[in-house]
């Protein structure tokens, strides 16, 4: 089931037993699945979740990001023994050395801080205050600056290393995320995981943005056409060669049946002196994907370059020679090509539940790869590109229902040939920022915007038209047929993918004050967001009022409306009224994404008044009633 579909599947019959077949519970490739306890309780069980990891710079360590349990832990690399937990704060995301070896650095994401690690005594000696939702981080070369790349506020902060004082902020891509040092360390290479804003129903553009580490300036902007949703990047080691893990949606054409051409390429771009001028290629083969590329590595020879897979819970492994010789001998493009892939995917190894981050012993010789939903560390000998032993990581036996629906949403295991998984299209269960053309609405109609599904729990009915009365209809049969193509949940499945969906909770709202008070804009915003009576003194109808079909603590009083904003490729009836959860990070708007800002909502696409009235109002006004509207 993909969650955009939360506002966009067609209604359908509710679920009974009767519909599910007896579907056995799926193992992840090879593995013996792990016992559910469906007696558990799904929010009391502690998983550490790891999602990054890294080596020392001797070798003798392996330190692991554990994102659920908020800690680094930090393993012997020999004997993979625990050394020590260090907790760090809420939901860690991006983890970094120092060049010196003598420091760590940690991200976390809901805190919006930086926890600097002694790793010599293995303490937290600072924790500082960088932008909104820290993602990656990395250290000058020189030890004078901290780079921080920030999620929400799109940008990179540039910090005294010492002293974590901010200098300046440099604009990034939309959703920055993950930073990347060059081996002569003179350059930082920043990714982001949602497009920059285009113009309505045209490719996605995303970018590489490269800075200049002693300058912290930005010095090029490298395109990345058609893609959206971009990951890890890396570098050979004689710096010619870089790679970085992506999506390449094809979200323009009408969304068949999969087996049509379906919804995603996984791919990688090329870029360097031995490439030249950028190159993407795809990772996927016909009747076997690369679902959800997002870690990359590569081999200190220059041999190899590994692929995290999360979805397809693999590492693909690329051969580098063959990979450019077949690129400078076949001009492309090659992103549709499924028959590309033999030409240089030498295997495909199975590892554990959505795999993310990996790092490489120095000689090569080991690939540690992180298991974020099974709590282990494979650990892959890549002289026979087999998993040679895995590291479990103290945690739960069993599986709770929640640990289970989490696998669900992230696995493509489901979607006919393994091509997508809910987590495709709502990247670390949120949203992707790309609008859709649905096969279940008619080829050319019903242009969708994909919805955060933070929060989501009731607040339905669900799909654009509310013809979806709750969660486990929306995910249930009709998403196996129009989107999966495969198999269908077994009832407990469904019944546990809904739970996680239910348990998802909105991030921290950064325009919100201390004690949830208002700035003065956010006060007259909220006046405006309230009133019953126009700016000339007439009654504004109370089904004509912002506060009306946005009532209630999560800003919908779950009703459906015609607010003027259809257009003529729509076809006809009310709209859902969306949830306001977090809808500042949520652009574009309107149920067609056809709005790219909030501001566009009242002054291009409500000329009669009919979203609220709100032609009466100036500029400042209309500046008030955003600035209120994002605080909730």
């Amino acid at each position: 089931m993909s969650l955009r579909y939360l506002k966009s599947m067609p209604t359908v019959l509710t679920l009974t037993s009767a519909v599910f077949a007896c579907i056995a519970l799926w193992p992840a490739m090879d593995r013996p699945a792990r016992a559910i306890d469906r007696n558990a309780a799904y929010d009391v069980l502690d998983y550490a979740s790891p999602l990054e990891l890294l080596l020392s710079p001797d070798g003798t360590r392996l330190y692991v990001l554990c994102q659920e349990s908020g800690e680094v832990r930090v393993l012997d690399a020999a004997t993979y023994d625990v050394i020590k937990k260090i907790a760090v704060g809420r939901m860690p995301r991006g983890i970094s050395l120092s060049p010196d070896g003598h420091r760590l650095f940690v991200t976390n994401s809901w805190d919006d801080t930086l926890s600097v690690i002694d790793t010599g005594s293995l303490t937290v000696v600072a924790t500082w205050p960088v932008g909104a939702e820290p993602s990656g981080v990395v250290e000058d070369p020189t030890g004078k600056r901290l780079f921080v790349a920030n999620r929400i506020s799109n940008d990179i902060a540039v910090l005294d290393a010492q002293t974590g004082v901010e200098e300046k902020r440099l604009l990034g891509g939309r959703g920055a995320s993950y930073l990347t040092l060059s081996p002569d360390g003179r350059r930082i290479y920043a990714t982001h995981v949602y497009p920059n804003p285009s113009p309505h129903r045209t490719a996605p553009e995303s970018e590489i943005t490269v800075i200049d580490a002693e300058r912290a300036i930005v010095v090029d902007r490298i395109p990345l056409h058609a893609v959206a949703g971009v990951f890890h990047l890396a570098f050979s080691t004689d710096g010619r060669l870089g790679v970085v893990a992506e999506y390449h949606p094809k979200n323009l054409v009408p969304l068949a049946h999969l087996e049509h051409g379906g919804a995603f390429a996984d791919t990688l771009t090329l870029f360097g002196a031995d490439v030249g001028k950028p190159v993407e290629i795809p990772l996927d083969e016909l009747e076997r994907y690369a679902a959800q590329p997002f870690g990359v590595a590569i081999a200190p020879d220059k041999s190899h370059i590994y692929v995290t897979c999360g979805g397809s819970e693999m590492v693909t492994v690329v051969d580098v020679p063959r990979l450019l010789r077949y690129t400078h001998t076949h001009p492309g493009p090659h992103v549709q090509d499924l028959s590309a892939s033999a030409n240089y995917v030498t295997a495909r190894i199975a590892v554990g539940h959505n795999p993310r981050g990996l790092t490489l012993s120095h000689d090569g010789r080991k690939l540690f790869v992180a298991n974020r939903l099974d709590d282990t560390i494979s650990v892959i000998d890549t002289r026979t590109n087999r998993v040679a032993s895995t590291i479990a990581l103290a945690g739960p036996k069993t599986r709770s229902k929640l640990r289970h629906g989490e696998q669900t949403f992230y696995s493509a295991h489901y979607s006919f040939q393994g091509q997508i998984g809910c987590a495709t299209c709502h990247i670390d269960s949120t949203f992707d920022g790309l609008t859709w053309d649905l096969e279940p609405d008619g080829f050319g109609r019903d242009i969708v915007d994909n919805r955060l599904i933070e929060d989501v729990k009731d607040t339905e009915p669900f799909k654009w038209n509310g013809g979806n009365p709750n969660i486990p209809t929306e995910c249930g049969p009709r998403t196996e047929k129009y989107f999966w193509r495969s198999e269908n949940y077994d009832n407990l499945t469904l019944t546990d993918l809904t739970v996680y969906i239910r348990s998802l909770l909105p991030r921290p709202n950064r325009w919100r004050l201390p004690g949830y008070q208002f700035t003065p804009a956010q006060e007259r915003g909220k006046a405006l967001f309230e009133r019953a009576v126009d700016k000339f003194g007439k009654p504004i109808p109370e089904t004509n009022r912002c506060s009306f079909c946005h009532s209630g603590p999560k800003g919908t009083n779950q009703k459906s409306f015609d607010v003027g904003t259809k257009k003529t490729t729509d076809n006809p009836g009310p709209l859902d009224t969306a949830h306001l959860t977090n809808i500042a990070l949520t652009a574009p708007y309107l149920h067609d994404g056809s709005a790219r800002t909030l501001e566009e909502i009242w002054t291009v696409f409500n000329p009669e008044d009919k979203h609220g009235r709100t032609n009466d109002l100036t500029k400042d006004e209309l500046n008030d009633l955003i600035e209120y509207l994002r605080t909730r």
